[in-house]
């Protein structure tokens, strides 16, 4: 894709899939923590970070957020936010 069809990316498209990418991860975080069977010593939280993208939105929206600094792209198809941005959803 090329830089002009990155900009057609209406700006309420990429902040909509930003939102969905961070319920995702939030909720991937929550799931994660409350699963049973957790050793008696390991508390707090798991360290879930990256997560897949919501499919809902194409991979051009994933690469113009991570292009704007908004998600880092983690490999193998995972996403995660930038580190300052970790600190305020935890």
């Amino acid at each position: 894709m090329t830089e002009q069809e990155n900009q057609n990316i209406p700006p309420e498209t990429l902040k909509s899939a930003l939102k969905a990418f961070k319920k995702r991860l939030k909720l991937t975080s929550l799931d994660e923590d409350s699963r049973l069977g957790k050793g008696a010593f390991s508390a707090g939280h798991t360290g879930v970070f990256a997560v897949r993208p919501p499919n809902q939105f194409p991979q051009e929206v994933w690469d113009e957020l991570c292009k704007q600094g908004k998600l880092r792209n983690s490999g193998h198809g995972l996403y995660e936010l930038p580190k300052g941005e970790q600190d305020r959803t935890s």
